[in-house]
């Protein structure tokens, strides 16, 4: 083997049935690889909590606050897009990557949208407002004011003309936003000569019924944004993707204008404007996190209080966190990880699924192992990866195995050795593989015992 390449060598097959060490072919369409590396911003836990609050008429705007479990450096407000939900993927998972990146995000239904009370149809582009300025106040009063204004679509121009109202905030950030307004004329277009006829019609958008009546015509003719934009005097960050088919890039261009410096404009090149891809709104997430950051004097140091339920030393505690069906938020001796279902099996992708932690166990503990040997030994191991595929397979098919009907569990590890090892080593190497403490845990008896017990108990509070 040259030094400083890796050399894969299998580990065979491992199932919690026990049985030879061997090979067998891996069952088509069933493994998913998982390569065991530190991707913290992605595993770390974040706390997402169901909150509302009362808009100036006292209707309660239902709302989702997405935290970091660690240190908040800043409070966001984000406005999602017109006649969408907070709910909407673009924004779940923005805000789920800024609470990762540290920074607090309130996202909110509009009233008459989504979980708020309301009716849309008395709604307009001035009421848009008031419920953001109303959202501002409420983070104020029981958190901390935001400082950062996010905005999608319209609600990018909604932060845009609301900006001067939320004076705690010090930078406005949009995506595939409108210059104006007016702009969702054209979503209007076959209806606009009826409701000004009749008063109002009903619209029919993503397979979703609103009624639109005429003061909301005129409601967003009342608000040119150019003079906002022209004295925002707060950091603006401009995202839009020139591919956009709903809000063209001349938007952008025209909102970039029109501001004063400090501004930035990040080209969000193949997304669409829904921004459908996960790589796409975690690039917004990333991109705007660091952009924010220049402007955020003076960050909290304050540390949240962390997960209703924590852990003691020696003990994991896992509950959910209420971002998505199956997403939990995990405590294993002071480590917060995240754990969700992909999206395939109706989970939001937030955090690994529990195999993949079982594989990461089984990953970790092998490349552990490998150090202390080769450490202890004084043998030339650069560097260890393993690799790991899980399969379930049936017993019939693994002559080795004990068990003989049903399914098997199968997992499959590679382990990559690096640095000048000769062929014994790297045998031997193998043989201690297969001794890490969890190895032999799946391969021994394990008893589970369970019982149910009161929040209380487990440290609720």
């Amino acid at each position: 083997m040259v030094a400083g390449r890796p050399c894969w060598v299998r580990a065979g097959r491992d199932t919690v049935q026990g049985g030879p060490q061997g090979t067998l072919k891996r069952a088509a369409n069933r493994s998913t690889p998982a390569i065991i590396m530190a991707k913290q911003a992605r595993w770390m836990a974040i706390q997402s909590e169901k909150l509302e609050f009362p808009n100036e008429q006292g209707e309660l705007l239902a709302a989702r606050l997405d935290r970091p479990a660690g240190r908040t450096r800043a409070y966001a407000l984000f406005a999602h897009c017109f006649t969408c939900s907070k709910d909407v993927l673009a924004a779940a998972r923005i805000s789920a990557a800024l609470a990762e990146q540290g920074i607090a995000v309130l996202r909110f239904d509009f009233t008459g949208l989504g979980g708020s009370e309301g009716d849309f149809a008395n709604t307009n582009f001035s009421s848009n407002l008031d419920d953001l300025v109303c959202a501002a106040a409420y983070l104020k009063e029981h958190f901390e004011a935001p400082r950062i204004l996010v905005g999608h679509s319209l609600g990018g121009a909604a932060v845009l003309a609301a900006a001067a109202r939320i004076p705690d905030a010090s930078a406005v950030a949009t995506i595939g936003a409108p210059c104006d307004p007016e702009h969702v004329r054209h979503l209007l277009a076959e209806k606009e000569e009826a409701i000004e006829r009749e008063g109002e019609a009903e619209i029919t958008l993503a397979g979703k019924t609103f009624r639109v009546t005429r003061q909301f015509m005129h409601d967003i003719a009342e608000h040119p944004l150019r003079e906002a934009i022209g004295k925002l005097r707060k950091a603006l960050l401009v995202m839009h993707s020139p591919r956009d088919q709903v809000v063209g890039i001349d938007n952008a261009s025209r909102i970039f204008t029109a501001a004063k410096h400090p501004k930035s404009f990040i080209s969000l090149d193949q997304a669409d404007h829904l921004l459908s891809r996960r790589a796409d709104s975690a690039y917004v997430a990333t991109v705007l996190a660091a952009w924010a950051s220049h402007y955020l004097a003076g960050e909290t140091d304050t540390l949240e209080e962390g997960p209703s339920v924590q852990a003691e030393p020696g003990t994991v505690v896992v509950s959910e966190s209420g971002d998505g069906p199956y997403a939990q938020a995990i405590h294993a001796n002071g480590h917060p990880l995240r754990a969700d279902e992909p999206e395939e099996h109706g989970g939001h992708d937030t955090g690994p699924a529990p195999y993949d932690l079982l594989m990461a166990a089984l990953g970790a503990c092998t490349s552990m192992t490998l150090r202390m040997y080769a450490d202890r030994k004084q043998w030339p191991l650069e560097k260890v990866t393993v690799r790991l595929t899980h399969d379930k397979i049936y017993a019939k098919d693994c002559a080795e195995c004990e068990t003989k009907e049903g399914k098997l569990d199968r997992f499959e590890r590679l382990i990559a050795v690096e640095g000048p090892l000769d062929a014994e080593q790297r045998t031997r190497l193998l043989e201690i593989a297969n001794r890490c403490p969890v190895h032999r845990t799946l391969h021994s008896e394990v008893t589970v015992v369970s019982r149910l017990t009161e929040g209380t108990e487990l440290g609720h509070e």
